[in-house]
């Protein structure tokens, strides 16, 4: 931990409320009543998530096998929490979007998971993953759900080591462990470069256990398409045949939703094609909160775009940094060299200069934001592309930087390298037909990951009963920025044992009265969701859908992206009223709804994109404060560093929804204070 931080228990107050005086996004919203997390512990933290699973009631097996649970998506939160309900004796609705729960975008994880094992005996712990979190997050995630996130990571590794997930494994056949960002211990254990895989494989073989003991049924290749909300409580969800076309209503006692981020919001971004927000918007839009959308995570190593062709960016694994060296000319010039020829003394290696006590280990917020300074000062590296400028011109610049193994290659072997790397630097080549081992990799920041997400208290439900929400379809743990390798850490965290525990809390009260087809809030979902395919597809206009999409990518990526300013994010608001009101009049779906339709599948998510990215500019407005990826150009330090205020911000910006903002409505901000025992608030430093 840094110099002057010392462990605190958690009983005192080390904060007040914070209280807003700018209001930049003034006429852009309403603003609610406050929000308290209702089952939010309290007492010594390294107790709280003990103390809360003996406190809640439990289920006996014989109510179990009555209860119905839904889940919606497969990746790691929702593989794992079937696996476990299923194994409990519930029974459970499993859906995904894709042919096969293996294929859910968990599989693209690269690097690791992090967990406090401390198998390397350098220091780390329970309280300093903890610490770590909450500061790599910049102190604006809760104390209380980042605990027992790095309480519960070491079981994940027991659990997944049973499952047979391959880990990494030193000579003596000890688990092995590396570094990522933000942190100064090796805590990150790994499978190659194919982590994510292999933890899914482990959790998708756990889930068709009970697929095949009948306490999971399997529902491929169908997308939620909304939300059955009854008296108050989530009962069901309306879905979609991808292959037939059939509109389909399934009900249950309670809804999990585990569907992922957003982050194709922009377009291009190292996620899925598929990947998207219907389910999480869906249920905003039947009351459930959203919570801090401005908060997207720009991952600083992948494959640099290559021109106005491309439709997705690839990821190159932070694990990366922990042998390759960030580095551009120190002279423009230099910019068009063969980088070989730049001798060292003509190199700057910046992160390693700027950041002497992580180097290029620095969270991926930090070194985002240091590639783009060097290649707006003209020192970028790679073939230029056209880049339109706020002032409407284009210019062409160089997107690039180099990571470079070199030296990794003389302290290594290319062996020792290899062993580590192989997959990863075998994919580079094959994506840019250059040979990493020989010239060094070019790589820039691109959308990776969300932080925002629907709002949950403690216990993982939503401001909506019966609607649970666990993995990156959260708000809850990772505040403005996620270190790396802690997505895998939350999603297993969340489906393995947060939820199994949480849940039984609000299912003892069943079981729950039967509800059917017949009842007129199930038709009603029914109807509107037909009414809004029948509505896309008599349209029939002139613009595609991935034109519009495309077009919001700009719009997100230019105003909402790395920087962000008040007057860019205000005509970012207008134009995106205009894109969508262009979309509702000219946009054209091909093809028929009663039939396999990607067109139809685009045209709804992107629909829904439009309306995320309005809040999220909002969101991004009103907080007028730079916190890990939510950078505002007025609040910097000299340096240029993120500069919080905590004064004004300390807290979780939940929205409301509040209507069609082109006929009027306005969304409406709950603000719940984040107040911290555990930890000082300090402006973070990774110098």
């Amino acid at each position: 931990m840094a110099a002057g931080t010392h462990y605190l228990p958690g009983l005192t107050a080390t904060n007040q409320p914070s209280v807003q005086t700018s209001d930049d996004a003034a006429g852009y919203y309403e603003l609610g009543e406050k929000l308290v997390d209702p089952h939010a512990p309290t007492g010594p933290i390294a107790e709280r998530w003990t103390t809360r699973k003996f406190e809640n009631r439990l289920v006996n097996p014989a109510n179990r096998r009555k209860l119905d649970i839904i889940i919606v998506g497969t990746g790691l939160a929702g593989g794992a929490a079937a696996a476990t309900l299923g194994e409990a004796g519930y029974n459970v609705k499993s859906f995904c979007y894709q042919d096969s729960p293996r294929r859910a975008h968990s599989i693209a994880a690269q690097g690791g998971i992090n967990a406090a094992k401390n198998y390397r005996e350098d220091g780390d712990s329970t309280y300093r993953l903890f610490y770590d979190t909450v500061k790599g997050g910049d102190y604006r995630s809760r104390e209380s759900n980042v605990y027992r996130l790095a309480e519960v990571s070491a079981n994940i590794i027991d659990q997944c080591v049973a499952q047979g997930v391959p880990f990494a494994r030193e000579y003596g056949g000890l688990l092995d462990n590396r570094s990522f960002g933000g942190v100064q211990v090796s805590r990150t254990f790994y499978a190659r470069g194919q982590t994510g895989q292999q933890l899914l494989i482990g959790a998708y073989q756990a889930m068709e256990r009970q697929v095949a003991a009948g306490t999971v049924q399997q529902f491929t290749r169908h997308e939620m398409l909304d939300l059955i909300v009854i008296d108050g409580k989530a009962r069901g969800i309306v879905a979609r045949d991808m292959v037939t076309g059939d509109i389909e209503t399934h009900l249950a006692d309670v809804v999990v939703l585990a569907s992922g981020g957003y982050g194709n919001v922009f377009y291009l971004s190292t996620n899925a094609m598929g990947s998207n927000v219907m389910a999480a918007w869906r249920a905003h839009r039947k009351g459930a909160y959203m919570a801090n959308p401005c908060y997207t995570q720009i991952h600083p190593t992948c494959i640099p775009i290559s021109g106005a062709h491309q439709s997705k960016l690839t990821l190159m694994s932070e694990s990366l940094r922990n042998d390759g060296r960030i580095w551009v000319p120190k002279k423009a010039e230099d910019c068009d060299k063969d980088p070989r020829d730049i001798p060292e003394e003509d190199r700057d290696y910046y992160l390693e200069r700027i950041y002497p006590s992580f180097g290029n280990l620095v969270p991926r917020d930090i070194a985002s934001r240091a590639a783009k300074y060097m290649c707006d000062e003209g020192r970028g590296v790679g073939p230029a592309i056209e880049e339109q400028q706020p002032d409407g011109t284009t210019k062409m610049v160089r997107r690039g930087v180099y990571l470079d193994f070199a030296d990794a290659i003389k302290r290594l072997g290319k062996d020792g390298v290899e062993e580590k790397y192989d997959n990863l630097l075998d994919m580079y080549e094959r994506i840019t037909g250059e040979n990493p081992y020989e010239v060094p990799m070019r790589i820039y920041p691109a959308v990776h990951y969300v932080m925002g997400g629907l709002w949950v208290d403690y216990e993982l439900r939503s401001n909506i009963d019966g609607l649970f929400v666990t993995g990156e379809a959260n708000f809850s743990d990772h505040g403005a920025n996620r270190l790396g390798a802690s997505a895998l850490m939350q999603g297993l965290a969340d489906g393995y044992f947060v939820l199994p525990n949480t849940i039984r809390e609000y299912l003892a009260d069943g079981p729950f009265e039967k509800i059917d087809d017949s009842h007129p809030e199930v038709k009603a979902a029914l109807d509107a969701v037909n009414e809004r395919v029948a509505k896309l597809m008599s349209i029939n206009g002139t613009r595609s859908v991935e034109s519009i999409h495309k077009e919001l990518g700009s719009i997100m990526w230019e105003y909402c992206g790395m920087e962000r300013t008040e007057e860019g994010l205000k005509l970012a608001i207008e134009k995106i009223k205009a894109l969508r009101k262009e979309f509702w009049s000219n946009v054209r779906v091909l093809g028929s709804p009663d039939s396999l339709n990607q067109d139809l599948e685009k045209a709804n998510r992107v629909a829904d994109f439009i309306e995320l990215g309005e809040l999220m500019c909002i969101d991004a407005l009103n907080r007028r404060e730079s916190c890990g990826g939510h950078f505002r150009a007025e609040s910097q330090t000299e340096d240029g560093e993120a500069l919080r205020h905590d004064d004004e911000f300390a807290y979780v910006a939940a929205w409301e929804w509040g209507g069609d903002s082109n006929e009027g409505g306005k969304p409406v901000l709950h603000k719940e204070d984040l107040i911290y025992t555990a930890i000082e608030l300090k402006q973070r430093s990774y110098k």
